[in-house]
């Protein structure tokens, strides 16, 4: 069975999605306290308002020729476009493990119906991969947490993400720069294909694992991730 998220990890929505050492790097979830985007901002602490959904206007990304990459997963396919113009060290950091195959095998661990999915991060023995050495904050891009962009989950240090990312499944203005720390959460791409899968991942069931919550009670697994042409 598996169980809570741990450490900032998959927590529920009262979280953002943080990526915290030993745990899961989520996007900072917000909880929904009555009124549309009620936000509290103690990120360190994994928590963080959980924007309501607000309309699902399509993601803008800036207009540009950008590489394309291919997810193939257990429960179907999906590409997304990263914008280097935009986010050029986050752009260059993902592709590195793209291109290194890291992201084989590795699970969406956090699954929030509602606010996102997130995942790059642990096997589907939930135990965390090492990475690289981490990037700094670039969410002061003008890209917004809208329905279908990628971001990249971090602690609430803003200079923390490393390979964890974050799909949004609704508009989040709440993990928009500028946070009221100042920050935000750095978008630097969108599903261009494939959102339908993102769609079955959202709505699979969860349960908790250790201190982990909002887990796939079945793991849904990255089998692989190429830049396409």
């Amino acid at each position: 069975m598996r169980g809570d998220c741990r450490d900032g990890a998959s927590i529920d929505r009262r979280y953002p999605p943080i990526a915290l050492a030993h745990s899961l790097e989520i996007p900072m979830s917000l909880t929904r306290r009555g009124a549309l985007g009620a936000m509290l901002a103690a990120l360190m602490a994994g928590t963080l308002s959980y924007g309501a959904a607000h309309a699902q206007a399509p993601a803008s990304a800036p207009a540009t020729t950008a590489e394309r990459v291919r997810f193939a997963t257990s429960a179907g396919n999906f590409t997304i476009e990263v914008y280097p113009e935009a986010a050029p060290k986050t752009v260059a950091n993902f592709l590195e493990y793209v291109n290194s195959g890291f992201y084989s095998g590795t699970i969406f661990h956090r699954v929030i119906n509602g606010f996102m999915v997130q995942g790059g991060g642990f096997d589907r023995d939930m135990k965390q991969k090492p990475t690289r050495a981490p990037i700094p904050l670039e969410a002061q891009n003008g890209l917004k947490n809208k329905a279908g962009t990628v971001a990249m989950a971090r602690t609430g240090d803003p200079n923390s993400a490393t390979a964890q990312f974050f799909i949004n499944v609704v508009d989040n203005p709440s993990l928009d720069y500028p946070q009221p720390d100042g920050n935000g959460y750095a978008v630097f791409g969108k599903v261009v294909e494939g959102m339908d899968t993102v769609d079955r991942i959202k709505k699979t069931p969860t349960t908790a694992y250790g201190p982990m919550r909002n887990v796939p009670a079945t793991p849904i697994v990255i089998e692989s991730a190429t830049i396409v042409k």
